[in-house]
């Protein structure tokens, strides 16, 4: 008897310690959650974390977590992405035999140049930020204005652009055919050593697709690992779900929607004017627009923005917390001017405290993973 009433008492307790334990995590039975509150819900199972903030209409995808990638060796030593680092990484596919694409796109520079824009042929500036190649085979469109559809068309843009390699795309397989050790690579990777421009492209797309982000702690603390982010950066994400309404653009594994928005950085009739999406679709509603970049290896990618004007993420945040909507048109501006910019409605005054904004930065600092070690290889001369 003693032994039933023990048993019974003891799943009685277990039964109460397990229900007060799911009441303490949930955020939705606590009038005023604490910041330990707000930790404890996100120290669990993704699936049981709290919901974020989303604007009705909005398709968006949980974020999830990337693992470290086993086969990257056994990519590495594939003929095509063995061509097409070589290709990559050989300033001879530039006219003046001087730029490769690894002048932008530098491994040891997080994939990017650091630079606010890109330096090109005969030191011509470009108008953009170079964008880092991380995660780049995950792009549904490349470029900030979203131009090229296909990473052969993005591998082809710089090749052919005057101020950047500025190389003349038809007389470049016949450069290559004069550099014999280049056949060998192609007839591997291709099967037969026939030079083309197609198969160029091709090779320095494989490559590219290579790069990857290394697992962040962030990435850890989504596995389960709970001590990987502080405190202050488990707050920090939720305030990014949450109240700083990050999570309507900046979701999923890379932390983007794969869109285009306009955040206000439009400088219209002025000095670093950029209309964006609308060079290409010429839509007045796409004027300003640009591609969400993913927010994976931010520290490892500055400066940041499509002009590149901004590299420090204090100030990012506080351009979002203004909500960007003091410069939009009047009615009979926007009547008068169809092209005239109008901020994204997704953007909105956020009103964050100097606390919120500082745990907000900590978490976007931790979604940096180990830095990017390449050899450059050295490639055929003649």
């Amino acid at each position: 008897m003693k032994k039933g009433i023990t048993w019974f008492l003891g799943l009685s307790l277990i039964f109460l310690w397990s229900f007060t334990s799911k009441v303490s995590n949930d955020l939705s039975d606590i009038q005023d959650p604490t910041i330990d509150d707000i930790v404890k819900s996100y120290k669990k199972a993704i699936v049981d974390w709290p919901k974020p903030n989303i604007d009705k209409g909005v398709k968006w995808s949980e974020f999830s977590s990337i693992k470290r990638d086993s086969l990257y060796f056994v990519e590495q030593d594939r003929p095509d992405v063995v061509l097409g680092k070589m290709l990559f990484f050989d300033p001879k596919l530039s006219k003046s035999n001087q730029i490769s694409c690894s002048t932008c796109h530098d491994p040891e520079m997080g994939w990017t140049d650091r630079r606010r824009v890109s330096i090109g042929n005969n030191h011509l500036l470009g108008s953009r930020n170079t964008i880092a190649l991380y995660n780049i085979a995950d792009r549904q469109a490349f470029f900030w204005d979203g131009r090229a559809k296909t990473l052969e068309e993005q591998a082809s843009g710089p090749l052919g652009a005057h101020h950047e390699m500025d190389m003349e795309i038809k007389s470049l397989p016949s450069k290559l055919k004069k550099i014999k050790g280049y056949q060998p690579l192609f007839k591997n990777a291709f099967g037969d050593d026939k030079i083309t421009y197609p198969k160029i492209v091709k090779a320095i797309a494989e490559f590219q697709k290579t790069i990857k982000s290394q697992p962040s702690r962030f990435d850890q603390f989504i596995d389960g690992k709970y001590n990987a982010l502080s405190d202050q950066e488990i707050y920090g994400m939720h305030i990014f779900r949450t109240k700083a309404r990050c999570m309507n653009c900046h979701n999923g594994k890379n932390l983007t929607d794969e869109s285009f928005h306009n955040i206000g950085l439009t400088y219209y009739k002025r000095e670093y004017e950029d209309l964006g999406l609308y060079n290409v679709t010429k839509k007045p509603e796409d004027v300003g627009k640009f591609k969400t970049p993913q927010l994976r290896d931010l520290l490892l990618t500055r400066p940041w923005m499509h002009n590149g004007l901004f590299d420090d993420l204090e100030g990012i945040v506080n351009i979002y917390n203004s909500g960007m909507h003091m410069i939009d048109p009047k009615p009979e501006q926007k009547l008068r001017d169809p092209n005239y910019p109008v901020t994204d409605s997704l953007m909105q005054p956020l009103n964050l405290t100097k606390e919120e904004k500082k745990a907000l930065v900590l978490f976007l600092e931790s979604l940096t993973g180990t830095k990017y070690k390449m050899r450059r290889p050295e490639f055929p001369t003649q």
